[in-house]
């Protein structure tokens, strides 16, 4: 099984895996802040049907004159020209909510997202903390889009965003971008989707039914006998062969 998934992973761990993923929104910049923003944007965004959801993203860094440092730095709710911008349940309000958030962040509390995650790595409670922000921003009920976008991870669900989110910013390699180094490899959970899922329970790593936390922890548990120290290079490989039906062959 181990050089099976080895073999998978490296197949899919290259440079061609990012025309075709969210990631390519970060591979466009240079500047550690630019790279967080469009990285945390791209993975919140990466729900739905793959093709419409990657259209949806290059609408909105065209909005932004792909600068989201820069654009966010600028947003005012006053001046909002997403006001038309609607993916599935996530409307304009949602994402003026979400920029409005990040201009805080970076303008009046004089942080960054990668100081956010840091902080919630501190607390012990990552996700909890960073979603905690997020809402604390809001001066209103949050609507279904909002919350949508910001998950919240004592509900039990897979957090898979946030965990592809993770892993860009803390692994190397062709796709990934390792920016971070508070968190190590070893640290990381897998981002468990319908794919993983899928590929995971037919090769016998999962026998859980259900896509939520428990199975993220069951899985990335079972990978780390493959890889200790950096489990979550399985995602590609069962990502890959679900996308693909490579797990059938």
């Amino acid at each position: 099984m181990k050089e099976y998934l080895n073999k998978l992973a490296k197949r899919y761990e290259t440079k061609s895996f990012i025309k075709d993923d969210p990631v390519r929104f970060a591979h466009r910049y240079t500047d550690k802040k630019d790279i967080e923003i469009a990285s945390f944007i791209a993975a919140l965004f990466a729900f739905g049907k793959r093709e419409i959801f990657l259209q949806k993203l290059e609408y909105l860094f065209s909005i932004m004159h792909n600068e989201p440092y820069n654009f966010v730095c600028n947003f005012s709710p006053r001046n909002n020209k997403l006001e038309k911008f609607v993916y599935r349940f996530v409307k304009s309000v949602d994402i003026t909510c979400f920029l409005t958030s990040l201009n805080r962040l970076y303008c009046f509390d004089n942080s960054s997202i990668g100081e956010l995650f840091y902080l919630g790595k501190e607390k012990n409670n990552i996700f909890k903390y960073v979603s905690d922000y997020f809402y604390s921003c809001l001066d209103c009920k949050p609507e279904l889009g909002f919350c949508h976008l910001f998950a919240r991870p004592e509900k039990g669900g897979a957090m898979k965003r946030m965990n592809m989110f993770l892993r860009w910013m803390v692994r190397g390699g062709p796709v990934d971008l390792g920016i971070w180094d508070f968190i190590k490899t070893d640290e990381l959970l897998i981002p468990l989707d319908v794919h993983v899922g899928k590929v995971s329970r037919y090769l016998g790593l999962l026998e859980r039914k259900s896509n939520d936390f428990k199975s993220v922890v069951l899985l990335t548990d079972k990978l780390r006998e493959f890889d200790p120290y950096d489990p979550v290079k399985y995602d590609f490989a069962l990502f890959g062969a679900g996308i693909n039906s490579d797990f059938q062959k």
